[in-house]
C-alpha cells in the first residue's frame, strides 16, 4: 500500500503542474523602445504573449542612476513600471526579468529618451560564471536521471543483477546535489542575483514558486527511490520502477517542449521519451561491465535488452520527431535558430549512437555467442555509446539559454509619431536597428481620419556621421498604408526622418523628426 501511495502521490504533484503554458515572449512595449520622448512617460508597460512574473525589474534614468522607487504592477501578460516623478532628461534603460509559465527566465532592456539621449547603457546580462554553473548542474541532474535511475532499473528489471551498479550508483550521488544546486541557480537566475545569494533564502523561495520547483523534487524523489532500490529487499524491483517512471514525470513537469501546445500531447510525448532515454542509456554502464564476465553469464541479459531496445528506440524516435516538429515549427529553423543547431548536432550523436546498436546487435553480440574473445570488441563499442550520451547530455544543456523557434516573437519595431494640426504621422521601422530596414507609414488628418495622397516621399540623413539626405519613393499597399522596403541604413544614431506627401498637385505635406536606430 506504501508504494502504492508513494506513485500516486508523484502523479498528484504532476497533476498540479499541468497548467503551464508555452515560453513568454515580449509582444509590444509602450512607449516603444528607442523612442524620443519630449516629457517621461508615466510608466513603461511590457506586454507578453502570456502571464508572467516579474523577476528582477530594474530602472536607470537618464543621469546613469540606478533608481530603486520605481512602481512594479503586474496584471496577466502585462507588466507596468511606473516612473518616478523626478525622472530627469536623457536616455533611461529599464531592464528586466520575468519568470514564464515553464519556469524559465526572459530577460531583456527597453530604452528610451526624454529630451536628448545620453550615453546610458543597459545592464550586463547574465553572469559567465552562473550560467557554467547551471549549465553543470543541469547535466549532473540528467546523470542522475538516466544514468542512476535508468541504471538502477536496468539492474533491477532487465539484468536481475546487479553487477555494474558502480556507475548508476556514482551518477545518483552526483544527481541529488545537482538537483538541488539546478533549483537554487535557476533562483539566482530568476532575479538576477550574484551567486553569493545562494545562502539567501530569496532564490530558493522564487525558484520553488515555478513549475521547476515541484518537478526537480519528483527528481529528488525518484534518485532517492533508486538508491534504495539498491539494496537487497523485498521493494528493490517496486522501488526501481517507481523511480523509472518518476524520471518521465519530472521531465514532463516543466520545460520547454513538456509546456509547448498541445500540452496533452506533448507532456506525454516528453514523459515516453524521458524514459526511452533512461532504459537506453541507464543499460550501457551495466553492459559494459556484464560482457566482462564469461559469455554464458552475459548473453542471455545482452540479448534480452536487444529486444526490449527495439521499442525503446521506436518510441524515442517518433516522440522525439513530434516534439521537435513543435518546437521547431519550420524546417528552416533547424539551421537559422541556435535551438535548431543544438538539435541538428543531437540527431547526428543520436544517428551515429544508433549505428553502434546496431552494430552491437547485429555483429558484435552474435560474434560473442561464438567467440568469447569478441567481447572487449562489444565492451569498446558500448563505452563509445557511453561517451556520445555524454556528449549529448552536454549538448542539450545548452538548451537551457536557448528559447525554441516556436516561442520567437518578431521584435517589436521602432515607432515614432509626427503631429502638427494639419497632420499627423505614424512610422515603423522594423527591426530599427543599423542594416536593412523596413519602413510603415500610415498618413492621417490633424483629426485622425485617412490622409490620401498621390505620391509619398521618405527622406533620411544622418548629420552627426555626414550622411547627406537619401530618398526613397513609398508604395501604397493593399492595407492602406505607405512602405518603403529594404531601405539600407548602415549606422545605428540619430537618423533625421522627413516625409513628403503630396495631396494634390498643388498641396504638398511635410512632416520631419529624428528616430533612434539601434546597433
Amino acid at each position: 500500500m506504501r508504494l502504492f501511495a508513494a506513485l500516486a502521490t508523484l502523479l498528484l504533484v504532476a497533476g498540479f503542474a499541468t497548467g503551464a503554458s508555452a515560453h513568454a515572449a515580449l509582444v509590444s512595449v509602450d512607449p516603444a523602445s528607442g523612442s524620443i520622448l519630449k516629457t517621461a512617460p508615466k510608466a513603461v508597460e511590457l506586454r507578453f504573449n502570456e502571464t508572467v512574473t516579474p523577476g528582477a525589474i530594474r530602472l536607470i534614468d537618464g543621469a546613469g542612476r540606478a533608481r530603486d522607487d520605481a512602481r512594479i504592477e503586474a496584471a496577466g501578460e502585462t507588466i507596468s513600471v511606473v516612473m518616478p516623478p523626478d525622472l530627469p532628461q536623457g536616455t533611461a534603460v529599464v531592464s528586466y526579468r520575468v519568470i514564464s509559465q515553464d519556469g524559465h527566465p526572459v530577460a531583456g532592456s527597453v530604452i528610451f529618451s526624454v529630451g536628448a539621449p545620453t550615453a546610458t547603457k543597459p545592464p550586463t546580462s547574465t553572469d559567465a560564471g552562473l550560467s557554467a554553473l547551471i549549465w553543470l548542474a543541469r547535466i549532473g541532474l540528467y546523470l542522475g536521471l538516466f544514468v542512476g535511475v535508468g541504471g538502477v532499473f536496468f539492474a533491477r528489471w532487465i539484468a536481475w543483477s546487479m553487477t555494474g551498479m558502480t556507475v548508476p550508483r556514482m551518477a545518483l550521488l552526483i544527481g541529488i546535489p545537482s538537483a538541488i544546486v539546478s533549483l537554487g541557480v535557476l533562483g539566482l537566475d530568476l532575479l538576477g542575483l550574484p551567486p553569493a545569494a545562494l545562502v539567501t533564502a530569496a532564490p530558493w523561495k522564487v525558484a520553488f514558486a515555478t513549475s521547476a520547483g515541484p518537478a526537480l523534487l519528483v527528481a529528488v524523489a525518484s534518485m532517492l527511490l533508486a538508491i534504495m532500490a539498491l539494496r537487497s529487499a523485498w521493494y528493490a524491483r517496486a522501488f526501481a520502477m517507481i523511480a523509472f517512471i518518476g524520471v518521465g514525470l519530472s521531465l514532463a513537469m516543466t520545460g520547454h517542449a513538456a509546456t509547448a501546445p498541445p500540452e496533452m500531447l506533448t507532456r506525454p510525448a516528453i514523459f515516453f521519451h524521458g524514459l526511452g532515454v533512461a532504459f537506453w542509456i541507464g543499460a550501457l554502464a551495466p553492459l559494459a561491465a556484464l560482457v566482462s564476465k564469461p559469455a554464458t553469464a552475459a548473453l542471455p541479459v545482452v540479448n534480452r535488452f536487444s529486444r526490449m531496445a527495439v521499442l525503446a528506440v521506436g518510441m524515442l524516435a517518433l516522440t522525439g520527431l513530434g516534439l521537435a516538429i513543435v518546437q521547431l515549427e519550420r524546417p528552416s529553423a533547424l539551421i537559422d535558430t541556435r535551438y535548431g543547431a543544438i538539435l541538428s548536432i543531437k540527431l547526428g550523436l543520436a544517428v551515429l549512437l544508433l549505428a553502434l546498436a546496431a552494430l552491437n546487435r547485429f555483429r558484435l553480440t552474435s560474434a560473442l555467442a561464438r567467440d568469447e574473445k569478441a567481447a572487449p570488441a562489444l565492451r569498446r563499442s558500448i563505452l563509445l555509446e557511453c561517451a556520445i550520451a555524454l556528449g549529448i547530455f552536454a549538448l542539450v544543456a545548452g538548451w537551457r539559454f536557448t528559447p525554441p523557434p516556436r516561442t520567437i516573437v518578431p521584435e517589436t519595431p521602432l515607432a515614432i509619431h509626427i503631429h502638427t494640426d494639419k497632420a499627423m504621422f505614424q512610422v515603423l521601422v522594423s527591426p530599427g536597428k543599423a542594416g536593412a530596414n523596413d519602413f510603415v507609414l500610415q498618413l492621417m488628418t490633424g483629426e485622425g481620419t485617412l490622409l490620401g495622397a498621390k505620391e509619398v516621399t521618405l527622406i533620411l540623413s544622418l548629420p552627426e556621421r555626414g550622411i547627406e539626405p537619401m530618398a526613397q519613393a513609398a508604395s501604397l499597399g493593399p492595407d492602406g498604408y505607405w512602405h518603403v522596403r529594404k531601405v539600407e541604413l548602415p549606422f545605428a544614431g540619430r537618423w533625421h526622418v522627413r516625409i513628403d506627401a503630396l495631396v494634390t498637385d498643388f498641396e504638398q505635406i511635410t512632416l520631419e523628426d529624428d528616430l533612434e536606430l539601434a546597433p
